[in-house]
C-alpha cells in the first residue's frame, strides 16, 4: 500500500503537523494492544489520510477498529478522553486524582472547607502521607487543546500561602511540610509551568513530569475510570457518577451497582468481562 508521505493533520489546538505513524502507533502500545491489531491499525488509518484530517477523526477511527478487537484495549486507548468525560464540573476528576493518591499510599479528603490564616478556603484534594501535608488544586478540562494557563498558579499559590501559614500554627502538624500541588487533565503553558516552578508548587499534567504524570500513575495504579468504558451507555456512566461511582474496580467490587443503573442481567455478563479485562491486565 503506498504511503502518503507528507499530509499534514490538525490538532485539536489548531496547529496543523505532518502526521507522524510512530506517534499513533505509540499511543496505541500504551493501550496494550497487540502486535498484529497495532499494524492493522496504523495501516488502516494511514491509507484513509487526507490533508488537514483533524486529530479527533484519527482518534475515531483507531478507536472503532480496536473495538472490533477488544473492547478492553479500546477503553485503554481512550483513556484521555474519559478523563474528560468525568465533567462537566470536574468533581468527579477530584475523586479520581484523589483514588490515584491513595493508590500511592495517601490518605486523602476532598472538597473539605480549610481555615487560612486570613479567610477560609474550599480545597479540591488534601493529600497526607508521612510528614507530607499536600492541598491540591484541580482545573478540569473537558476538551482537548485547553490549556491551564499561568493564571492559575498565581492564584492557587496565594491560596495556599495562606492556607500553608495557617497550618503551620496548629500543634498537630508540627515537623510536617507543606505542598501545593496544582493537577490538570490536559497541560500547562510555559508560563504557567516556569511560575509553578518558580514558586515551589508541584505541577501536574496529562504527561508532566516524566514519571509521575497523570497518564504514568494510571498505567502504575490500574485504576482506570468508569468512563473509559464502552460497553455501557454514556446515560449510564453519567448515573454512576451521580452515585459517586467514579472507578470501574468499584464495579468489581460492588457488582449491583450495574442493575441500580438499568443494565440488563443479559448485558452485564459483557460490562463485567470488559471491567474485569481492563482492571487485570
Amino acid at each position: 500500500m503506498k504511503k502518503k508521505e507528507g499530509v499534514r493533520i490538525t490538532k485539536a489546538s489548531g496547529d496543523k503537523v505532518p502526521f507522524d505513524a510512530s506517534q499513533l502507533r505509540k499511543s496505541l502500545e500504551r493501550s496494550k494492544a497487540e502486535d498484529s491489531a497495532i499494524d492493522l491499525v496504523v495501516e488502516s488509518v494511514s491509507a484513509m489520510l487526507y490533508e488537514g484530517m483533524s486529530t479527533r477523526e484519527i482518534y475515531r477511527n483507531a478507536f472503532g477498529l480496536l473495538r472490533k478487537q477488544s473492547r478492553a484495549t479500546a477503553a485503554r486507548y481512550k483513556l484521555k478522553n474519559a478523563i474528560m468525560e468525568l465533567g462537566p464540573a470536574g468533581f468527579a476528576f477530584e475523586k479520581f486524582v484523589a483514588a490515584l493518591l491513595n493508590a500511592e499510599g495517601f490518605k486523602t479528603h476532598t472538597g473539605e472547607i480549610v481555615q487560612g490564616r486570613c479567610v477560609k478556603h474550599e480545597v479540591d484534594v488534601i493529600a497526607e502521607r508521612g510528614n507530607q501535608r499536600c492541598m491540591i488544586e484541580c482545573k478540569f478540562h473537558s476538551f482537548k487543546g485547553k490549556f491551564s494557563d499561568v493564571k492559575i498558579p498565581l492564584y492557587i499559590r496565594s491560596r495556599f500561602v495562606d492556607v500553608k501559614e495557617a497550618w503551620g500554627a496548629e500543634p498537630e502538624h508540627e515537623g510536617k511540610e507543606f505542598e501545593g500541588w496544582v493537577v490538570t487533565n490536559t497541560r500547562f503553558t510555559t508560563d504557567a509551568e516556569q511560575y509553578g516552578g518558580c514558586v515551589g508548587l508541584k505541577m501536574i499534567s496529562w504527561d508532566s513530569p516524566i514519571g509521575n504524570s497523570i497518564k504514568e500513575r494510571i498505567d502504575r495504579s490500574g485504576l482506570h475510570p468508569i468512563t473509559s468504558l464502552t460497553s455501557i451507555t454514556l446515560a449510564e456512566k453519567k448515573a454512576l457518577l451521580a452515585m459517586d461511582i467514579v472507578l470501574c474496580s468499584d464495579l468489581i467490587r460492588i457488582p449491583q451497582l450495574l442493575g441500580k443503573v438499568g443494565i440488563t442481567k443479559r448485558r452485564m455478563n459483557r460490562v463485567q468481562k470488559e471491567v474485569t479485562q481492563l482492571c487485570h491486565h
